[in-house]
Parts: C-alpha cells; sequence; structure tokens
C-alpha cells in the first residue's frame, strides 16, 4: 500500500472514530514495537540526559503601530522551545520576530506546548489558549514526535489533531501545523530501528497533513529537516542530549515554517493578488492524499486547502495545493522579548519591512 493511501486511510479511520491497533502498524509493526524497546534501552545510553525545562518566550516581539498580530503556539517540547538556552532562540520567538518584522506591527507570543505532549493533549492546550486569548490571529502547532516514540494509535493521534484545528478555525484563527519529525534521521537511534522509526514518523506525518487539510488549516513538513546539516555538524545543529534541536536547529525549522506563517496571515496580499503555483519548483493541485505523500519526501513543503473549478473536492477527495515557499533573505532578529505598555508601543519606531522572501529555493 502506498504512503497516500495508508494517509488517507489513516485519516479516514479518525473521521469515523474507528481503530486498526497498536499505532495502526499490524503484526510488522508490533514486531517493530518489540524491537524498538530493546533498541530503545541502547539508544538511551547514547542520547544525552534530557533538560530539566525550556525557556519562557511569551511576550512581544517587535515594534510599530497598530494592536499586536496575537500568535499561539501548540505542541510538544519542539513548540515549547527545548534544548534553547535563551527564549529568543524558540521556534514561537523567531516566528515571532519575523512576522513583526514582515507586517511593521508588534507580535504577542502567547505558549502553551507543553514538554512531553501526545496529540491527545492538544484539547486541553486549546482551551488553555483560548482562555487567554479568545481570537488569535494565527495558531502554531508543532506535534507528533511523541505519538510516534509512546506508540501512540495512529488515527487517534490525528483525530485529536483535527478537532484542535478545527476548534481553532471556529475561534477565527489561522493554523499552521508542522507535522512529525523523521525521527529516523536522530543519528543516535541504531539499525533497524531508524528505519522503522522514519516509516512509522512519516506515515504518520502524511496523515497528519490530510487531516489538517481536511480542517482548513495549513501543514508543513518538517520532515528530517535537520538530518543533512546534523550528520555535517551535529553539535551545532543539536542539542547537548543530541535529541532536541539547538538554537541553530530552531531556527532551521522556523524558517521553514515562517513563509507560510506569513501567508497564512496574507502579508504579502495573496488573497486579493493570488499567485499560481510554480511546476518547476514542484508546486502544483491534486488530491491532499498524494499531495502529503510528496510533502513528506520533501522537508519544508506547505500544502493547504484548495479549490478546482471552484470545487473543494473531487473524484479522489479534497484538493490540495503544494507550495515550495521561498525562505527570508536574512537571519530574523534574534532580539530578546520586548514587553512594553501601549503608549511605549506607540511612540517607539517601527521596524524596517523586509522586501519578502529571496529568490532561492532551498531544498530543505
Amino acid at each position: 500500500m502506498s504512503r497516500a493511501r495508508r494517509a488517507r486511510k489513516i485519516a479516514q479511520t479518525a473521521a469515523f472514530g474507528g481503530g486498526v491497533g497498536a499505532a495502526g502498524l499490524g503484526a510488522l509493526g508490533l514486531a517493530g514495537y518489540g524491537l524498538l524497546r530493546v533498541e530503545a534501552v541502547m539508544a538511551r545510553r547514547i542520547v544525552g540526559q534530557p533538560f530539566e525545562g525550556a525557556p519562557d518566550d511569551e511576550g512581544i516581539y517587535g515594534f510599530g503601530p497598530g494592536a499586536p498580530i496575537r500568535l499561539v503556539v501548540l505542541g510538544d517540547s519542539t513548540g515549547a522551545g527545548m534544548g534553547a538556552e535563551h527564549a529568543r532562540q524558540t521556534i514561537g520567538a523567531t516566528v515571532a520576530n519575523g512576522v513583526a518584522a514582515f507586517s511593521g506591527r508588534p507580535v504577542e507570543l502567547t505558549n502553551v506546548a507543553a514538554i512531553g505532549a501526545e496529540s491527545l493533549h492538544l484539547g486541553g492546550q486549546v482551551e488553555r489558549g483560548l482562555d487567554r486569548v479568545p481570537h488569535p490571529d494565527i495558531a502554531l502547532i508543532l506535534i507528533g514526535a511523541n505519538d510516534v516514540t509512546h506508540r501512540i494509535e495512529r488515527s487517534l493521534a490525528v483525530r485529536h489533531l483535527e478537532m484542535t484545528v478545527r476548534r481553532l478555525r471556529e475561534a477565527g484563527a489561522e493554523v499552521v501545523v508542522g507535522t512529525c519529525p523523521d525521527l529516523g534521521a536522530i543519528q543516535p537511534l541504531p539499525q533497524p530501528l531508524r528505519y522503522l522509526a522514519r516509516r512509522w514518523s512519516r506515515d504518520l506525518a502524511a496523515a497528519q497533513t490530510v487531516a489538517v487539510v481536511e480542517a482548513g488549516g495549513r501543514a508543513v513538513s518538517i520532515g528530517d529537516l535537520l538530518s543533512e546539516a546534523f550528520s555535517a555538524e551535529p553539535h551545532v545543529m543539536f542539542s547537548q542530549d543530541q535529541f532536541h534541536p539547538s538554537p541553530a536547529g530552531y531556527a532551521r525549522v522556523a524558517a521553514a515554517l515562517l513563509p507560510t506563517v506569513s501567508a497564512a496571515l496574507d502579508l504579502f496580499g495573496e488573497r486579493s493578488a493570488p499567485t499560481q503555483p510554480s511546476a518547476w519548483r514542484g508546486e502544483g493541485v491534486g488530491p491532499v492524499a498524494v499531495a502529503a505523500s510528496r510533502a513528506v519526501a520533501n522537508p519544508g513543503t506547505e500544502v493547504a486547502p484548495a479549490e478546482v473549478a471552484g470545487q473543494a473536492r473531487g473524484a479522489h477527495g479534497r484538493w490540495a495545493m503544494i507550495r515550495r515557499r521561498l525562505r527570508p533573505t536574512v537571519a530574523v532578529p534574534v532580539a530578546d522579548p520586548v514587553r512594553t505598555n501601549d503608549a511605549e508601543r506607540e511612540s517607539a519606531p517601527a521596524e524596517p519591512v523586509p522586501a519578502g522572501p529571496t529568490e532561492e529555493v532551498s531544498s530543505g
């Protein structure tokens, strides 16, 4: 069965509330999880000790006129910033600084992500987030790794993610989801555990993409975004535990997410002047399950809802658009979050707004 068909099946099972066994893997997967338990002990001897927590990155980022753009981050330790040394180095802070620069407005970051969170915990996070920010402008979700390592049934995990996206959309928020990272890219994992981890995490990422698009959100594949860089410079891209990204690793992930977050907020005017997908960059419109499968193989790819001839669905399901968005041309500012009152913000000079993305396309 192809990955596209597996993704569609998992998403359909999630929609109808069914289940297909432990992690939806069948006999091969169950045997793999038995191996996982043995080899995980070996991996723990290689991977460093986990950190005590993550820095508090909440606050106001950037300056400019108008009310702050309200950004809420949900998810697991990646969203929380475990491995970052300072608040300004998290994905949320980096994205907030980038949005502030592109928009010329301040960004208010609220972070309810939690270390160790699984997709099942997103319901509680979204309630806490909406209690604090009833009508966020944009929500960023990073989830999936713990669903794989904790053997969570994939259709159950996907259903919780889809419900979270729908709840945030109902609250008026644009939603961007960074899908499950490719755990096979973690070098300390021995073979064949790495192969199994890669298959499980990629299948989950594809199914997440289908569910997110069905719920009206945008998915960005994280995949093995750090794999090549980790192999070349593991001491730079990963933190001291050899598992969580370092500040440089988080910056790489944030650079993949920032263009989609900016597009979701319509910072570049796409709603009034839509741009056509670029075939030479591998962009286009197709069934969401096929788009999800392609995105998993190409880290940094965005998959978003689309229409064909005014129709949202075709013979093979929901239409989706693949985008390979351009990355920022300069490093995103990394100043510490500035907490100011309204009078101070109005009197502060606005940050210059970058002209837009570069002309180069990263291969992820």
